[in-house]
């Protein structure tokens, strides 16, 4: 076959260190939510929704077929913390946490990954981070130790 053709869609996950509340502010969190979409644009992995709350992020993308998984979220973390600090001096403290999670959407499931994403704000007036980020872990049965998933 001449042509290499993919359709890998992603959700990506990360919070910022510690979970700190450093996106309260919903235009510090909207502006974060577009840059990381030029981001994956940028990266040829166009994203179709990014959401979230004051403590983390959401992203469901479409990966390009000439970047690797880790390459993208170093790229989307970097890039978006090194810009938060430019734009908000006073949130030079702003740092995503060291780890992530990324789970792989099948195409039939995008409209119900897009629609989770767009309910963040609803979805944890009762359900933090890390009890949040633990019902995917369990759904795509990721063994883990909880000692080094947070920090």
């Amino acid at each position: 076959m001449p042509q290499s053709l993919s359709q890998v869609w992603l959700h990506i996950i990360f919070s910022t260190k510690n979970r700190k509340m450093l996106l309260m502010d919903s235009d510090v969190r909207e502006g974060v939510h577009a840059y990381l979409a030029g981001i994956c644009s940028q990266l040829k992995s166009p994203a179709l929704n990014i959401g979230g709350v004051a403590d983390h992020v959401h992203i469901l993308c479409n990966q390009s077929k000439h970047i690797a998984v880790k390459d993208l979220v170093q790229n989307l973390k970097q890039g978006s913390s090194k810009w938060v600090k430019q734009q908000w001096p006073n949130l030079g403290h702003f740092y995503w946490q060291s780890g992530y999670g990324v789970f792989s959407v099948s195409s039939s499931q995008v409209g119900r990954v897009h629609k989770y994403i767009e309910n963040q704000e609803q979805h944890h007036r009762g359900l933090g981070f890390k009890d949040e980020f633990r019902v995917f872990l369990e759904r795509y049965q990721v063994s883990y130790d909880e000692r080094y998933v947070f920090d």
